[in-house]
């Protein structure tokens, strides 16, 4: 289907809303997971994917080529800087708050074994939530390249252009934010014993 996106995109610049809403659906799990792992809730992730394709919407002209993916998740995420630097403004969200019914809450690192035993499912769903807890206390710059890159597989070049980084600032952000997040996972504990590698 990604080979559909230059049509899509041309049929929507001329003002075919149903290419338009095509592309939505190629990429809305994309931006919702990518609003979702930096905001940490999912009605923001919700509001805030909503407002990334109303915007692209409405800049469809600002499209100067290039990947469309890339564009979209720029867009993507300034909204999402935008809500964190709202909230800093005027925290009144308590992310504890909303993990109350986090299995629904939106996408946990979840993919289904049918092979798996239930303690191995329960370990990996542990695991998942300990990761989730981590990225949430990583700075914004490093959070973001760990969820592009280690989440969702996008090659480092893509991930400059969506981050408006060179390639060597994005290595970095990546390196530093994987080190980081072993060190909370480790201080904490977070990590299941299974997978914890003790010196001692």
């Amino acid at each position: 289907m990604i080979n559909e996106e230059p049509r899509l995109v041309d049929a929507s610049l001329r003002g075919d809303v149903e290419a338009f809403n095509q592309l939505v659906r190629l990429y809305e799990s994309r931006v919702y997971n990518l609003c979702y792992r930096m905001l940490g809730d999912a009605d923001s992730a919700a509001d805030t994917a909503q407002d990334t394709f109303i915007s692209a919407y409405r800049n469809l002209g600002k499209f100067r080529g290039g990947q469309f993916r890339s564009w979209l998740l720029r867009i993507a995420t300034n909204a999402c800087y935008d809500v964190l630097r709202a909230r800093k403004r005027r925290p009144n969200v308590s992310l504890d708050a909303s993990r109350s019914g986090e299995e629904d809450d939106g996408p946990a690192f979840d993919i289904p074994d049918s092979a798996e035993s239930p303690d191995d499912a329960a370990l990996r769903r542990e695991l998942g939530a300990a990761i989730e807890l981590g990225l949430g206390q990583l700075p914004e710059d490093q959070r973001l390249v760990i969820i592009l890159s280690d989440i969702q597989g996008m090659a480092y070049e893509e991930i400059a252009q969506i981050t408006n980084a060179n390639l060597g600032t994005v290595k970095s952000r990546l390196s530093r934010g994987r080190a980081r997040l072993r060190d909370i996972l480790r201080a904490g504990e977070l990590l299941p014993s299974r997978y914890r590698h003790d010196d001692a």
